[in-house]
């Protein structure tokens, strides 16, 4: 019988070791690797460019259109497309062969069959009439866990549903601006100048109170004065995708975390976790788009802080495991101490003012099992659920071979073409991506009637009045 041999971190020579070993690490060093590694991001993400540069949105064939995106037969589809010849008749790859659609030309057929089709049918989904933007925060502060691509493909799959949608990048890792194909030359391209903008409002106001007591202004620097022509809409770039726009993200925007606190220093006053909603508000933004998802960066910043502040759905990705489980426990429960801090240090000025106390609410908050795989973590998510509650959606995102293939093409699921991939390979990607996109929609349909039901109550109660 053989000697089993050792394991591998046995018998290691030192001086073999030393000879393998690389020279010291300088920050020039870093910063060559920096550019090594940019040169083979532009490298990969060049994959997915067209022959102009630009990212483009795949065509959507009539097998996918009737299957995912209209729901009508294929045979239907066809007739009532030679029965309206001013539609969208789709492009062919070969003579006779199958039609493929622009995702403009689906959304154009899609108003089409929802304003002439069954009235039982749900082509075009529910949007009540009257209600702003849901702003959607997708949010934890543990890595890993697919924050950001369930970010991404939310706002596709809302997007393919027929929904006009922004997102946000509040990481300056800008991964979500790289989904999208765009890069931000520097921070005033990011929500940098919105946040300025919004502090530069409250010094203006401060300082005229300062003058009226006969105290010294404080000074409005080259920085703010510049912010205070800067609206959401001169930040707000177009992707790809006809209905997805975009505020990216880069590195420089992390210097919003050194200096928010200089300027919340400077002005006591300043609520500086109001700063993203009111722009979006004040900007008109809630208005232009049906749906706001930001993507926020893994860890309670303030970048995160007003990106959860500005939401009314907080989504929690969240994998099958111990230590995930354990860290988003933790995460909740700074998020109860930061906002009950907040809460509590504004209110005790209310409470003497005679003013309304803060409290914040959101329509929903859930978290989502991401990355899962049924054979080894079944238990676990089990008794995630126990304790989590409803809180802990019941549907579990499976992780599929798609997912990898996908991201190594660089692009989301609903990028991919399914000619690609293995047919039930990409029947098995698509059907988990699509069972969140469910759940989350059905989450945003009972807050929007609920929000929907509460306005009709208001004016019901109003005319009696």
């Amino acid at each position: 019988m053989g000697i089993d041999p050792l394991p591998p971190y046995f018998n290691i020579s030192p001086d073999k070791a030393e000879t393998d070993l690389p020279a010291p690490v300088t920050t020039r060093d870093l910063g060559a690797l920096a550019q090594t590694c940019e040169q083979g991001r532009n490298d990969l993400a060049g994959r997915g460019l067209d022959e102009t540069g630009n990212r483009k949105l795949r065509p959507f064939s009539t097998w996918e259109i009737t299957k995912y995106l209209i729901p009508v037969a294929p045979a239907h589809f066809r007739r009532v497309l030679r029965q309206n010849p001013d539609l969208p008749q789709g492009t062919s790859e070969t003579d006779g062969g199958a039609k493929w659609f622009t995702l403009d030309e689906v959304l154009r057929l899609r108003a089409h069959f929802g304003q002439e089709g069954s009235k039982s049918k749900e082509y075009v989904p529910y949007r009540p009439a009257g209600q702003p933007a849901k702003v959607v925060a997708v949010a934890n502060f543990k890595g890993g866990v697919g924050k950001t691509s369930t970010c991404a493909h939310l706002a596709m799959s809302a997007a393919l549903d027929g929904y006009k949608v922004l997102v946000i990048d509040l990481d300056s890792q800008g991964s979500m601006t790289s989904i999208f194909g765009r890069q931000v030359q520097d921070e005033w391209g990011t929500v940098f100048p919105l946040l300025a903008r919004h502090y530069a409002e409250h010094l203006r106001v401060e300082n005229q109170r300062r003058l009226d007591r006969g105290d010294d202004p404080l000074p409005l620097d080259e920085t703010l004065t510049e912010a205070l022509d800067v609206s959401p809409q001169d930040i707000i770039t177009k992707t790809h995708w006809p209905n997805i726009d975009l505020i990216g993200a880069q590195l420089n925007l992390y210097w919003s975390e050194f200096q928010i606190p200089v300027w919340r220093m400077a002005a006591r006053s300043w609520k500086l976790w109001d700063a993203l909603s009111e722009a979006l508000e004040s900007g008109g933004v809630l208005d232009q788009y049906d749906l706001v998802f930001l993507d926020t960066p893994p860890a309670l910043g303030y970048l995160t802080i007003n990106g959860l502040a500005a939401a009314d759905i907080l989504l929690v990705p969240v994998g099958a495991s111990f230590v995930e489980f354990d860290s988003t426990g933790r995460f909740f429960d700074m998020l109860h101490a930061t906002f009950s801090s907040i809460e509590e240090g504004e209110n005790i000025a209310a409470r003497a003012l005679g003013r309304d106390e803060l409290a914040f609410e959101w329509d929903a908050v859930q978290a989502i099992v991401t990355r899962f795989d049924a054979s080894q973590q079944m238990e676990m998510a089990s008794l995630m659920q126990s304790y989590m509650g409803r809180t802990l959606s019941p549907f579990r995102q499976d992780f599929t071979a798609l997912i990898g293939q996908a991201g190594e093409s660089v692009n989301g699921i609903y990028e991919a073409d399914y000619r690609d991939f293995n047919r039930d390979t990409y029947a098995r990607g698509r059907a988990t991506f699509d069972e969140t996109y469910a759940a989350f929609k059905r989450l945003l349909y009972g807050v929007w009637r609920r929000d929907e039901r509460a306005a009709d109550t208001g004016k019901a109660q109003t005319a009696a009045e």
